[in-house]
């Protein structure tokens, strides 16, 4: 089989994946049945897997959905297509999964982080939509692969594919990281914590798409915020609004008295930063003093001790708001990220590989320009404090609609972008006698 052919049957593959992802999307902390595909898969071609608590430490995850929850798509996952080997590896919000291709020679440990994740968005369903049109739009209501994780995900196993087809040609540790629940920042901690990249020397994490042009690659993003999501309630106590509203606690006042003060937090002098209220839900009644209070709020900040200053406020905050109504507040931290700039150095090295690739048009070695956040900062942050290099590259793509948005879909071919790229990125670092050099 000629390169040409064996590449379009390549890409025909990753498409298969990537469809079949994108039609069961699966939410943080429940990629169940994606997970056990990935595993099952990594397994057939000879890696060394690890899976769930092997990967991942249990109290570090944040914002877990409820067990009942859990417990549902589980058996939803075992009724379509998840792989019996693995699943009950990956039950209870466990869905971390690691490859691992050992070549037996001496060399660098390289390791590629992808997500798995899709949100809770209700994807369009009508003409003119691709995955409606070709029929492979989400069978799950109100969740959606809406920011091309799904695309991440086969990207991931292309890879795999080729790492395993040439390991004689390779040097040293390659690790395939496969991360759940990157959306709203929950996930990575965890894999972190459970030391997943402790021994790693090189580490790059990838994301298609984030208003990059087709055929660009951006080899290192500095642009992510860091970033606190907190889950509030204030409780209070409920009462006749006409014939004794001096005998309520009013959960609803003191929520919106925090709103108000959230808003109201100074800027920091030394970087960007941001608050944000997305959501308040209070009240049962016109005339009843409101009991419950929920809120949805996000901080973020150029740095994480921007953030970390925006997030003391915000806590200031919302214990006063709720003394000074005389209810109680139940604050929930349920997503976390810190700031991370990548390594120069391998900046470097993956903007002279990306030149080499046929996919590749244009090189951007560097940009500060914003993406939200990222929670595979933190695998950077560890990996650079143990002694190796970071770096977040970014593959770009056409896209139907922005990300987080329900008619959101990509052009399929940065799919054969991102594996060639990334491939081509292990071949140059497994070459590699350790960091010093590629520092040198």
């Amino acid at each position: 089989m000629d390169e040409i052919q064996y590449m379009e049957e390549l890409h025909q593959l990753l498409q298969n994946w990537r469809r079949d992802f994108h039609q069961n999307p699966e939410i943080g902390f429940m990629e169940m049945r994606t997970a056990s595909i990935v595993a099952s898969y990594l397994e057939d071609l000879g890696y060394k897997v690890h899976a769930g608590e092997e990967v991942m430490k249990r109290e570090a995850r944040m914002g877990v959905p409820e067990q009942d929850a859990l417990d549902r798509h589980f058996e939803w996952a075992r009724q379509n297509g998840a792989d019996e080997r693995w699943l009950e590896r990956l039950k209870d919000g466990m869905t971390g999964v690691v490859g691992v291709l050992d070549t037996g020679r001496p060399g660098p440990v390289i390791a590629f982080r992808v997500d798995m994740d899709a949100l809770e968005i209700q994807e369009e369903l009508s003409p003119g939509h691709l995955p409606f049109d070709e029929g492979f739009s989400s069978v799950n209501e109100n969740t959606m692969h809406a920011c091309g994780h799904d695309g991440h995900t086969a990207i991931g196993m292309g890879l795999a594919k080729l790492l395993m087809e040439e390991k004689d040609s390779l040097n040293g540790v390659v690790k395939l990281i496969f991360q759940p629940a990157e959306e709203g920042t929950r996930g990575a901690k965890s894999m972190t914590e459970a030391g997943v990249v402790d021994d790693v020397d090189f580490f790059i994490a990838t994301h298609i798409g984030t208003g990059v042009t087709a055929r660009h690659v951006v080899a290192g993003n500095a642009g992510f915020l860091a970033t606190t999501k907190m889950d509030v309630v204030f409780k209070g106590k409920a009462a006749h609004a006409g014939a004794a509203p001096n005998e309520g606690q009013n959960a609803l006042v003191a929520a919106s008295t925090a709103v108000l003060g959230l808003y109201g937090i100074p800027r920091h002098a030394d970087g960007a930063s941001r608050v944000n209220v997305g959501v308040l839900k209070a009240g049962s009644g016109r005339n009843i003093i409101a009991p419950l209070a929920f809120l949805q709020i996000e901080t973020r900040g150029e740095t994480s001790e921007v953030n970390e200053y925006i997030r003391a406020q915000a806590l200031s905050i919302l214990q006063g708001a709720a003394a000074m109504h005389q209810t109680e507040v139940d604050i929930q931290i349920v997503g976390e990220a810190v700031s991370s700039t990548p390594s120069e150095s391998l900046v470097d090295i993956i903007s002279e590989v990306a030149t080499s690739s046929p996919y590749v048009d244009h090189v951007i070695p560097m940009s500060t320009q914003s993406a939200g956040s990222e929670d595979a900062t933190y695998f950077m942050e560890r990996v650079k404090e143990r002694g190796g290099l970071a770096t977040y590259t970014i593959i770009g793509t056409d896209l139907a609609a922005g990300h987080h948005h329900e008619r959101f879909d990509y052009d399929e071919e940065v799919l054969l972008t991102g594996v060639d790229l990334l491939f081509r990125t292990a071949k140059a670092l497994a070459a590699v006698k350790d960091e010093k050099e590629c520092q040198e």
